[in-house]
């Protein structure tokens, strides 16, 4: 008896006239629903929105004019630079540690991206995420940074909650914002106005003009620390050393070129046959030609030798002096190997004979060389 009345309570359900009833009173006896909303209910709410029709036409309607908003505004705010910019520009040329970039959500990233310019085109930063200075990363900023705060509106809380911190440490503040009596611009030695008409967003709330401002700001600035610092192409391949740009620029012909034995050359009295040797061996298609000192005299290429045979002339006797040809194109080791590559183009050859100083040679360098290291 005992064990019939548990199975009975173990497969037993709520009864259909139950259910009906849980659900009118939005209870779900399976517990699938949530609290005072009933099966139905939660079903039709889950259910995706349906989205309006595709209209094309909009798309490019509002997308031209949030280029339109976004240049008008970027035009305003080069009509509004003045000696702010300048003081700003001359406090972090003069700042002996690191611009500290500080920013919260929209603002943030773009901060991110603005420390990053900075660093690499010689100005050092780094971005401190305001809410982790709060618990400790305030730490990173010490006496001689720079802080640059972002902000839109200037009232920030995470940001706001830092200002009387920094004042402090006695570290300078030079406000991004376009709340110019914000409390950021208040507490701020050097404000920089970013304030924008209104927003790309149809609804003039997702952040989009305001951070375009923010980061054209940004970039006037890295660009104009840049040419008060004299920074140079090399400086910048110095920091992207992994990039293409690094690559053209930190190469230099003596880190590419063939030298020793692997550079083909022969004596002028070589004859024709010894000269032909040379050339096979070494595999480039043409052999310098040298004095007993090393001394650079003229090459002899692939294309010298075609260009003979169609003239019909006869080789056999002939020496490496008598075919060569004189003041061939040359470059230094210390050249840079895009300015090898800018010789071959220029001039149609395939290969570049590197001498030094006195004209004494040093090496080759070859087309394949230079595609090898992928300086081309």
């Amino acid at each position: 008896m005992l064990a019939q009345r548990q199975r009975r309570l173990v497969t037993a359900g709520p009864r259909p006239s139950d259910a009906a009833a849980a659900g009118r009173r939005g209870y779900d006896p399976s517990g699938n629903a949530g609290r005072g909303r009933s099966i139905e209910s939660l079903a039709m709410s889950s259910a995706p929105a349906a989205l309006p029709p595709f209209d094309a036409a909009e798309v490019l309607r509002l997308a031209r004019e949030t280029f339109a908003i976004e240049a008008a505004a970027l035009g305003s705010l080069a009509a509004r630079l003045g000696e702010p910019f300048v003081e700003a520009v001359r406090g972090m040329l003069g700042t002996p540690g690191r611009i500290v970039v500080m920013g919260m959500g929209k603002s943030g990233h773009v901060g991110r991206k603005i420390a990053a310019t900075l660093a690499s085109t010689g100005t050092p930063a780094f971005f401190v995420h305001p809410a982790e200075a709060s618990h400790g990363d305030l730490g990173m900023v010490t006496q001689g940074d720079l802080v640059l705060a972002i902000s839109n509106s200037g009232e920030s809380n995470e940001l706001t909650v830092l200002l009387p911190v920094l004042k402090r440490l006695g570290v300078p503040l030079v406000a991004m914002t376009g709340g110019l009596q914000s409390t950021l611009a208040r507490h701020a030695d050097t404000v920089l106005d970013c304030g924008v008409e209104r927003e790309a967003c149809p609804l003039n709330l997702a952040p989009t003009t305001s951070t375009t401002a923010q980061l054209a700001m940004g970039d006037a600035l890295a660009v104009a620390l840049l040419d008060a610092r004299g920074f140079r192409p090399e400086d910048f391949a110095r920091s992207h050393p992994g990039g293409a740009l690094g690559r053209k620029l930190l190469t230099h012909v003596s880190d590419v070129m063939r030298a020793g034995d692997e550079v083909p050359r022969v004596g002028p009295g070589a004859t024709f046959s010894e000269l032909m040797r040379e050339m096979s061996a070494k595999r480039l298609g043409a052999s310098a030609i040298v004095d007993a000192g090393g001394r650079l005299l003229g090459i002899f290429t692939d294309g010298d030798l075609r260009r003979r045979i169609e003239a019909g002339a006869d080789l056999r006797a002939a020496t490496a002096g008598e075919v060569m040809h004189a003041g061939p194109r040359t470059i230094a080791a210390d050249a840079l190997a895009v300015d090898a590559a800018a010789v071959m183009e220029r001039h149609g050859i395939t290969s570049v004979l590197v001498t030094d100083a006195a004209g004494v040679l040093a090496g080759v360098v070859h087309i394949g060389d230079l595609m090898r290291a992928k300086v081309i």
